[in-house]
C-alpha cells in the first residue's frame, strides 16, 4: 500500500509539472509570436504529445496490473530524479521566454549560451529522456522503460535536426554552439590544448 501512496505522488507530481510546463509553453509561445517568431516542426510535434501521453498511461497500466514494489536502488534513483529536476528548471529559467516545447524560433534572436546551455546543447531533451528511464526504474516497471526510452530515441533523431536546421537558418546558433556537444559536456576541450607541448 505504501508503494502505490509513493507512486501516485510521484506520477501526481510528474502530471501537475507538465501542465505548468505546457501553461508556460503557451505564454511563451504567444509573446514569441508577437515578435515575429516563426514555428517549425509541427507535423511531428503531435506524435511527441501522444508519446509523453502513452507514457503516462503505460505506466500506470504497469504498476497496477504487474503492482510490482519499489526498487531496491531507490534511493539513488530518487536522487538522479531529483537532479534531472533541478536541471530541468534551470534549463527553462535560462532561456526565459525562449523555452519552449515546440520549435519556435524567432529570427535573429540572440543564442543563450549561459546555464546548462554553456555545457551541452540539448540539456532539456537529456533530463526527459533519464526521466523516461529513471520514473519507470524507480517503480521497477522496466516494459514502460524499455519502450518509451526507445520511442524517444525516434523521436529525437526527428526532432532534433529540425530544430537545430530551423535554429541555424533563422540565428547564428551554429556558431554559437561550434564544438558543444548535444548531450553529454565536453571533458577536455581539445581547442585550449597546445600541440606543441
Amino acid at each position: 500500500m505504501r508503494d502505490l501512496q509513493l507512486f501516485l505522488l510521484c506520477y501526481a507530481f510528474i502530471i501537475l509539472q507538465r501542465m505548468i510546463e505546457l501553461f508556460i509553453a503557451r505564454k511563451n509561445e504567444k509573446w514569441m509570436k508577437k515578435q515575429g517568431a516563426v514555428e517549425f516542426g509541427q507535423k511531428h510535434y503531435r506524435y511527441i504529445v501522444v508519446m509523453h501521453i502513452l507514457f503516462f498511461i503505460v505506466l500506470l497500466g504497469e504498476k497496477i496490473f504487474r503492482n510490482q514494489s519499489i526498487s531496491l536502488m531507490w534511493p539513488w534513483l530518487a536522487i538522479a530524479f531529483i537532479l534531472t529536476q533541478l536541471i530541468r528548471v534551470w534549463a527553462i529559467s535560462s532561456l526565459g521566454k525562449y523555452w519552449n516545447t515546440k520549435i519556435i524560433v524567432l529570427p535573429n534572436a540572440t543564442i543563450i549560451r549561459s546555464g546548462p546551455y554553456s555545457f551541452i546543447r540539448h540539456p532539456n531533451y537529456t533530463v526527459v529522456s533519464l526521466e523516461l528511464l529513471i520514473i519507470p526504474l524507480l517503480f521497477n516497471a522496466y516494459f514502460t522503460a524499455v519502450m518509451f526510452t526507445f520511442f524517444n530515441i525516434i523521436v529525437l533523431l526527428i526532432r532534433i535536426p529540425e530544430e537545430e536546421q530551423a535554429l541555424i537558418t533563422l540565428t547564428e546558433y551554429k556558431e554559437k554552439f561550434a564544438g558543444c556537444n548535444r548531450f553529454l559536456p565536453k571533458i577536455i576541450d581539445k581547442s585550449t590544448i597546445n600541440k606543441d607541448d
